[in-house]
């Protein structure tokens, strides 16, 4: 009789001790049912402090694509007078991952400071000499998250940011990792797609800002003077805010900030994500914004093309419901398309980390840019069109005859979305 009160209380413990950090972290959701007829690019200022950010007028816009975007990357890295800042989620061992290393190793051999820092879980597989050639060289690389019971509530927070901060006047965002995938063109079905943007201009405090977040959070140490927070003078005409925050008791503002896009919308909603698992009042909010009129699709990579097959069959789930509400979906066949953007009525749009699922938008540390500008948003656009003109459109009629099999994974998968 003893055993059994002594498990009880133990259990009991647990389920107290589960409770406690739930309500810690819980969160109110935003309500998707803005009653606003003001065009989305007069309401930056609105959209930027509902996300905790600030609108940062006078910035420069690179779109990078594939491959491309590392040699841009690496040349930056190597021009580096002062500090390289660089944090990822995905980092394994391989061509991809020496060229970076060897782009640190040497900034921080010709004086440089160098900071990186890699999410514990998505980097640990970067290799153990890498991390000590990055070290000898003097570069500080520090893991978010590491295992641990000091880190027993958090473990299942990642950082899944991708970004890069150059004498902090330069600054990468995107979704691209470093993974051997990511070295070639989707043209040829083996390599990943991906989009990330170089910036100048004002915005780059605000990433500074951001990897300074998560920096200070792991080690403690803080940087400070004009090598990391310049003066940024403008460099383009582009209006831009970042979203990143996750305050306590609200929606983290990754969230926030694309749920409130979807109900501003007047004319089109195009997204590209790997991973879509928009949750029942998102799928209701699309549904809404087709019938006054927008033009609602998605670009996701099929099952066969994902890295992930379990998510794809979590994201199948929704199909039906999301075809019926109108929107069009489109299925990539050949390789995984990485890249996480959304534009709106061809004049704004997001584009970052975050992929359009309970993950990154409860869970994850991530970071998305609003962008306003018309000739930004339209490159977007024309990406999508390029991508989609070699899709698969999922048509419902035919979606409702998949076979049982089909079905049942898909719901068995997606009791899983929260943590896939």
């Amino acid at each position: 009789m003893r055993m059994i009160y002594l498990v009880l209380s133990l259990a009991g413990i647990v389920v107290l001790l589960a409770l406690s950090i739930w309500s810690i972290r819980r969160h109110r959701n935003p309500k998707l049912n803005i009653d606003c007829n003001t065009p989305i690019e007069e309401l930056i200022p609105s959209l930027a402090g509902l996300t905790h950010g600030v609108a940062q007028q006078g910035n420069a816009v690179e779109i990078l694509e594939n491959a491309g975007f590392f040699r841009v990357l690496v040349d930056d890295i190597r021009a580096a007078q002062h500090t390289v800042h660089f944090e990822t989620f995905l980092w394994q061992e391989g061509e991809l991952g020496k060229r970076i290393a060897d782009a640190l190793s040497e900034a921080a051999r010709a004086g440089r400071t160098v900071r990186v820092l890699l999410d514990a879980v998505g980097a640990r597989k970067v290799g153990r000499s890498v991390r000590r050639q990055m070290k000898e060289a003097g570069c500080t690389v520090e893991f978010f998250h590491r295992k641990g019971i000091h880190n027993i509530g958090v473990l299942n927070d990642r950082d899944h940011r991708k970004l890069a901060i150059i004498d902090g006047g330069i600054a990468f965002v995107g979704g691209h990792c470093v993974k051997d995938e990511w070295l070639g063109s989707p043209d040829d079905g083996k390599h990943y797609g991906d989009i990330s943007v170089r910036l100048r201009g004002p915005i780059v405090g605000s990433i500074q800002t951001a990897f300074a977040e998560n920096w200070i959070a792991e080690t403690g140490m803080l940087f400070l003077g004009e090598t990391v927070f310049p003066p940024l003078a403008p460099a383009g005409d582009v209006l831009i805010h970042a979203a990143f925050v996750k305050p306590e008791g609200s929606a983290p503002a990754v969230k926030i900030l694309h749920h409130a896009a979807i109900c501003l919308a007047r004319r089109k909603i195009w997204i590209q994500n790997p991973y879509f698992i928009p949750e029942p009042e998102t799928i209701d909010a699309f549904g809404e914004a087709v019938r006054r009129g927008v033009d609602v699709r998605v670009i996701v990579p099929s099952t066969r093309a994902s890295d992930n097959p379990l998510v794809q069959h979590a994201s199948h789930r929704n199909f039906e419901k999301l075809l019926e509400n109108g929107v069009r979906l489109f299925e990539y066949p050949d390789t995984l398309l990485h890249q996480k953007v959304m534009t709106i009525d061809g004049v704004w749009s997001a584009l970052g980390s975050s992929n359009f699922d309970d993950r990154s938008f409860e869970t994850n540390d991530e970071i998305t840019l609003g962008i306003c500008d018309a000739a930004t948003t339209q490159q977007l656009d024309a990406i999508f069109e390029r991508y989609a003109g070699k899709c698969t459109e999922v048509r419902l009629e035919q979606w409702r005859r998949r076979s049982p099999l089909h079905k049942l994974v898909d719901h068995a998968c997606y009791l899983l979305n929260e943590v896939l």
